[in-house]
């Protein structure tokens, strides 16, 4: 079996932790790690959604899925579109890391400690809008790369602070690199942020039996809503969206979701729940509530 994977550090972590998982349950089975480049790697000047937006970074690995170069696609789901090829689909989703984002800066311990006019550079519109929102007298500025590129861009002082996701830490084992960790509540997460995919061809069984025993279902489950949500807003990298839906032990599906202009100048935060059996609708619902509360043509 050939797994596809982008060949960023963080990428090459989730790929052989997945290779791992299998040989530990298939015993012999023969493992292939195969490095593909997409444009969003080799794109670092610019926005995401200046260039095509997030699929930037599967579309090349969607692609050798497709043509049968590789036979398994590992991905960061929250790089994920929310419309697959028809040719393929998530067959699995391994069990969540934490979904906060983490505050990185040498000059303050939190986002809400940096001075007035402070730079805090990112590419995700996402943040850039939560953040100004919430802090409007500070500064964003672009700002791309993988988790090391970030770090060393922070460290030469090109801005005064960025976030990052606390799951790629975690796995990279850099999470102590960060000042503090961001409460949900501050900062809603990207969906499905902190989650591995794995995509399958449709029609390949044998693949998707294999890798069926490391599917997470509460995670399958949140997951589901969260993308739910996302596909009733329509989402995309020109958007700033959020979501989290987190189960209670009780059985019960939470999830909070949030649209806003990219200057922060509009934020608007919902939540709801429902049974963990009604996931996909529980997303609809607030997707559909969320996109009413925006301008006609913001979607656009």
């Amino acid at each position: 079996m050939k797994i596809g994977t982008r060949g960023s550090p963080l990428a090459l972590v989730q790929a052989h932790n997945v290779r791992d998982c299998l040989l530990a349950i298939h015993d012999g089975l023969a493992l292939e790690i195969v490095i593909i480049s997409t444009t969003g790697d080799q794109v670092q000047d610019r926005r995401l959604s200046e260039v095509g937006g997030k699929g930037l970074f599967t579309k090349e690995i969607q692609e050798a899925l497709i043509d049968g170069r590789i036979d398994l696609a590992v991905h960061s789901m929250k790089d994920v579109e929310t419309w697959l090829p028809d040719e393929t689909e998530i067959a699995v989703v391994l069990e969540r890391e934490d979904p906060r984002d983490a505050f990185l800066s040498p000059r303050a311990a939190t986002l809400d400690e940096l001075p007035a006019g402070a730079a805090i550079g990112t590419s995700s519109l996402r943040r850039q809008a939560q953040i100004l929102h919430r802090r409007p007298e500070l500064r964003v500025e672009m700002l791309r790369g993988n988790v090391q590129t970030r770090l060393r861009k922070l460290e030469e002082g090109v801005v005064d602070a960025t976030l990052l996701a606390l799951a790629g830490l975690k796995r990279l084992g850099n999470e102590g690199v960060a000042q503090s960790y961001i409460e949900t509540d501050v900062i809603l997460p990207a969906v499905a942020q902190g989650v591995v995919g794995l995509e399958t061809r449709r029609d390949d069984a044998r693949v998707r039996d294999l890798v069926a025993p490391l599917n997470h279902a509460p995670t399958w489950t949140r997951v589901t809503a969260e993308r739910a949500m996302l596909a009733a807003l329509d989402g995309s990298c020109h958007t700033p969206i959020g979501g989290l839906a987190e189960l209670s032990p009780a059985g019960r599906l939470s999830l909070a979701g949030l649209v806003a202009m990219p200057d922060g100048s509009q934020l608007h935060r919902m939540s709801d729940e429902a049974p963990a059996g009604d996931a996909e609708a529980l997303g609809t619902s607030l997707g559909q509530a969320l996109r009413a509360r925006m301008p006609a043509d913001f979607f656009t």
